[in-house]
């Protein structure tokens, strides 16, 4: 990068949906920075799946070898560090670091995906991303047949339990407090053989990050497999709020058909879009992002050729 400060698009983030964007943006020969600080929000998952050519692969595996091919493409430059502010600055945008690096880019890409709020519970940390799941399509197939438990409450905890259903040799959902089920969602979940516990958990006893069994205070313990669970999230980056990007209602950052904002030039693509979280889907994502972007810039061109004619 030597003492390069300007380019097409800076992408903040470089994990799946960046890499994506990355490697699409510098095949379309987009000068490109991709800043990251490598702190990707499934760094504890010790495997990958529903990716074709990649399943069963580490998280860490795949986005290495990603961003090894995407270091083939000459225009494509790579900084570790963390994105401190960023801000219009007439037809650009102006981009600082915890470093105290300033760059500056016609067109803006986050791909800064999520940080998941995790419970107060005692072992539930050790335990998340590797036998307390998020995903049945990226991690159902390999806890298939045995006993699973879903952590939700309400319509969250009834959809959650009803997708887990058929994945599981036995299931139960537990609320974890009083139920808000509807009486007939509980029954709805008691005639697919799903149990219903209300108690408070207390902890979750695991072998090496791998639930062992839950307890509480004045029942006995329920002996589960893995879990399934939604969690409550925040931004990883809030620059996004910041620069005024609209979010929907349920904490997403908004983008059109072509994953702009609501910001003319900022992008956004990955995890901090959707509670679709998978490999493959924020790979689709970046791709997309960046055959949207490069053609925005094509469609600038030909509008300036137009405007001088």
């Amino acid at each position: 990068m030597e003492n390069q400060q300007t380019f097409d698009v800076i992408i903040i983030g470089g994990s799946y949906a960046g890499l994506s964007a990355a490697l699409a943006l510098g095949r379309s020969l987009r000068n490109v920075l991709v800043i990251d600080n490598g702190n990707p929000c499934n760094a504890q998952a010790p495997e990958s799946h529903n990716f074709i050519t990649q399943d069963g692969e580490t998280p860490f595996t795949i986005r290495e070898k990603a961003k090894a091919q995407v270091k083939n493409y000459p225009t494509v430059h790579f900084l570790e560090d963390t994105v401190t502010d960023a801000f219009e600055e007439g037809n650009s945008f102006t981009v600082s670091t915890k470093a105290n690096s300033s760059f500056t880019a016609k067109k803006l890409l986050f791909t800064t995906g999520i940080i998941d709020t995790l419970p107060k519970i005692e072992g539930f940390a050790e335990c998340w991303g590797k036998s307390i799941l998020h995903c049945p399509y990226c991690h159902g197939y390999e806890v298939a047949g045995k006993r699973l438990g879903v952590i939700g409450n309400g319509d969250m905890g009834f959809e959650m339990a009803k997708t887990i259903c058929h994945w599981a040799g036995e299931l139960t959902l537990f609320t974890n407090g009083t139920s808000t089920l509807s009486d007939e969602e509980v029954l709805l979940l008691n005639n697919h053989n799903v149990k219903v516990v209300e108690n408070e958990i207390c902890a979750i006893a695991h072998n090496n990050g791998y639930v062992t069994q839950l307890t509480f205070e004045d029942t006995e313990p329920e002996y589960i497999d893995a879990l399934f669970t939604q969690l409550p999230f925040i931004q990883q980056c809030s620059i996004p709020e910041k620069m005024g990007c609209e979010f929907n209602e349920h904490g997403f950052v908004q983008v059109s058909k072509t994953m702009e904002t609501s910001v003319p030039g900022v992008y956004a693509a990955g995890d901090c879009l959707t509670l679709f979280r998978s490999v493959a889907n924020a790979v689709a994502a970046g791709n997309k992002a960046g055959a949207t972007i490069n053609k925005q810039f094509i469609a600038e061109a030909f509008k300036l050729e137009k405007v001088k004619a």
